[in-house]
């Protein structure tokens, strides 16, 4: 009789699901690990007992509460930030060109969670299960303890106001890798006319530094001259002894400056739905957000 599998075992086999599910809750790594050990202690406690029938309903019930009640905590934080907060970058794997996680990828885009900003914690709980991770209203509704019309009005709602501030496309993940290594060219050669001409004219570039990196003021920047000449006059961006290094970051191909083995930027782009031009700027150089790129 072969041995049931070890609550570690059980706990590794849904972990990165747990992942997804609170990262696209909370936009933080650290938070995220602290509720995945808060889900880890419960269900190693809860393994004790009699068996769990639903083991990865369980897992996720767990982790979505524990990542709601956490949310307050973290938009406290934010209220204090320096200048423009992001989500903190992570590494994802490349997605073939044409396949079908194109959809999954662009879930967790920057473009995308800073509109989840936006969002209550139930409205985010829902809007990431149903439209990220495919759960039906019923499951929702036992995983949150509601009804499936409470769950249907909320994700109705949820979904409504996401389209409307970023109605859903997908780009060809090849003319975005394009597109973004053209744009690194012009910085790296600094081609001012190359680079206006590669962004939209209603473009903006935010910058998160958190007070402590280099950064584009306390608000998003507008204008596109205004923002080829921060790209092309930044040392983070441009310098003797930077290198470029091009991987594949919240479900998109992304620059990531790295100096002396140390990556101290990374820069996503947003394009327009024709993938023409670059519509939006995501830049990260707070190096407490990018220890984990590595």
């Amino acid at each position: 009789m072969t041995a049931p599998p070890t609550p570690q075992a059980v706990f590794a086999e849904h972990r990165e699901l747990l992942f997804g599910i609170v990262y696209g809750m909370l936009g933080t790594v650290a938070d995220t690990e602290d509720v995945l050990q808060d889900a880890w202690l419960a269900w190693e406690a809860r393994s004790h007992g009699a068996p769990i029938e639903h083991p990865r309903a369980y897992l996720v019930r767990v982790a979505i509460n524990a990542a709601i009640a956490r949310q307050e905590a973290v938009k406290r934080r934010r209220e204090t930030y320096i200048g423009p907060w992001l989500p903190e970058p992570v590494l994802t794997e490349a997605v073939p060109d044409g396949s079908e996680q194109v959809l999954r990828t662009e879930s967790v885009s920057l473009a995308l969670m800073v509109v989840l900003e936006s969002l209550t914690p139930h409205e985010r709980a829902v809007f990431v299960l149903a439209e990220v991770f495919g759960y039906g209203h019923a499951e929702i509704a036992g995983l949150l303890g509601r009804t499936p019309a409470s769950v249907r009005q909320t994700a109705h709602r949820a979904r409504s106001h996401v389209e409307s501030r970023r109605p859903k496309y997908a780009v060809d993940p090849a003319v975005h890798r394009q597109v973004t290594e053209r744009f690194m060219a012009a910085v790296a050669g600094g081609d001012l006319d190359a680079l206006i001409g590669l962004m939209s004219p209603e473009v903006v570039l935010t910058c998160d530094g958190g007070g402590i990196g280099p950064a584009a003021g306390p608000r998003p920047m507008r204008g596109v001259e205004r923002i080829a000449a921060l790209l092309l006059r930044r040392t983070v961006f441009r310098s003797e002894g930077l290198a470029v290094d091009f991987r594949p970051v919240n479900g998109s191909h992304s620059a990531l400056m790295v100096r002396e083995g140390r990556t101290v930027g990374v820069l996503m782009l947003d394009l327009t739905p024709d993938g023409a031009r670059v519509a939006a700027l995501y830049a990260v150089t707070n190096p407490e957000k990018l220890t984990t790129l590595r």
